[in-house]
């Protein structure tokens, strides 16, 4: 049996029915239709021109926002049909899963949040929804856009935070500033509950479906190996010789708290036990870059293969939208916090990236007071026609923060060059 077959025909509903292709074309399952529409949108393509943690313009072999997507999906797909899941899905909800984030990355995300407090505020996941489900263009239902009309289970797993702003945890930890944190982890803004109440089933909460949990993981896995090996290559990390008293402060404020040191050594042995871990520095070479990619890949089949042996051992499947979870063994999430805090350490707390995020948050709210003071003479035709159409103060700034969270980074930097002086 295919894996399609085991799901609903409520998971398989869309907003609004589509009847069926009169064109000739290869039969596709629902799922299958979703992944394409995800992979053509407008808003996947601006991801190649997004910073992940450096940005694109500094280096053309370090990872964009595009690239760490399409790897996300790769680890998504492997782990969904390793476990028996519809891997079309958890494949679609990875390459979807940073379409919200703005210019500049989490520190742009930041800048937004900041900027947009008067009319609900801003998170990258909250802002995936709205254009997966609005912004994006596709389909219409009279003069409402749905966005790319995808399906209910494909849409519940994009959602990574499946509640508003007011039920939201408050934030811990600290930026690489030493600020502390202030943006709520949320998954829809307050105007868009109508489609986020059609897509959640009765009784869930805020539980994750599965294909969430695996987009959810899939993306700690990339980002935590890769975020290392660009840091690697990059000349900022050197894997043979860590300051391991220092990495483990940066883990605990960013990931983890709580852990001694002496637990942190212990998980880092067992992956310089790895049989490929690097015993010398990198020096760029063809052949320490091949040692360096069978690193990465010997660490991601390390943590997916627990997590799969883990979540069979919880109980008979199938594994599949709210019918199990995934089961992450403890070890493995913090062999996942120690390289997320050796690349935070060593590249994201450096001193050069911390001060060109400042400037970075700086053109941003320049910019989006700039585009409110012009707008909507200054905004692109569509964000244009939403900012007429809004019937408050609060409604036409939220098109504003749309506006600029569809910028790249470059594309921002020239607009600010364009419309930054107005006031």
């Amino acid at each position: 049996m295919d894996a399609s077959d085991l799901y609903s025909a409520a998971d398989r509903e869309r907003m609004l029915p589509e009847p069926p292709k009169r064109v000739e074309a290869p039969e596709r399952t629902p799922f299958e239709r979703d992944r394409a529409r995800v992979v053509h949108a407008a808003s996947s393509r601006r991801l190649a021109a997004k910073t992940q943690v450096v940005g694109p313009q500094s280096d053309d072999f370090v990872r964009n926002r595009l690239t760490h997507s399409l790897e996300v999906a790769q680890i998504a797909r492997d782990l969904s049909r390793a476990l028996g899941s519809q891997p079309d899905i958890a494949e679609t909800a990875a390459l979807a899963h940073d379409l919200g984030h703005p210019p500049f990355g989490h520190n742009g995300e930041r800048a937004l949040a900041e900027l947009s407090q008067e009319c609900g505020g801003f998170e990258g996941n909250a802002q995936t929804l709205r254009l997966l489900t609005r912004l994006e263009a596709k389909t219409f239902d009279g003069d409402r856009s749905l966005g790319l009309n995808l399906t209910r289970a494909t849409l519940d797993a994009c959602t990574k935070y499946p509640w508003a702003s007011a039920e939201a945890a408050t934030p811990s930890g600290v930026h690489a500033d030493g600020t502390p944190k202030v943006i709520r982890k949320f998954g829809v803004y307050d105007d868009d509950l109508p489609v986020f109440t059609w897509m959640r089933p009765d009784g869930v909460g805020r539980r994750q479906c599965v294909e969430a949990q695996i987009m959810d993981l899939a993306d700690d896995v990339a980002y935590s190996v890769h975020d290392v090996e660009d840091g690697v290559v990059a000349g900022r990390i050197d894997l043979t010789r860590l300051d391991t008293e220092a990495v483990w402060e940066t883990v605990r404020a960013w990931y983890v708290p709580g852990v001694p040191d002496a637990e942190w050594d212990d998980v880092l042995a067992g992956l310089r036990a790895i049989e490929s871990w690097p015993e010398q520095r990198y020096d760029g070479t063809r052949r320490a870059l091949a040692a360096l990619k069978n690193l990465t890949s010997d660490v991601i089949g390390r943590f997916c293969g627990a997590v799969q042996e883990a979540t069979f051992a919880a109980g008979a499947g199938p594994i599949l939208r709210f019918r199990a979870d995934l089961v992450i063994p403890e070890r493995t999430r913090l062999e996942i916090a120690v390289l997320k805090g050796i690349a935070a350490h060593y590249v994201m707390e450096a001193e050069d990236r911390v001060q060109s995020q400042v400037r970075q948050r700086e053109l941003l709210a320049e910019l989006v007071h700039a585009l409110c003071a012009g707008a909507p003479d200054t905004l692109d035709r569509q964000f244009a026609a939403d900012w007429r159409a809004a019937s408050d103060d609060a409604a036409r700034l939220r098109v504003v923060i749309d506006q600029v969270a569809s910028l790249t980074d470059a594309s921002a930097v020239a607009w600010h060059r364009r419309v930054g002086t107005r006031s």
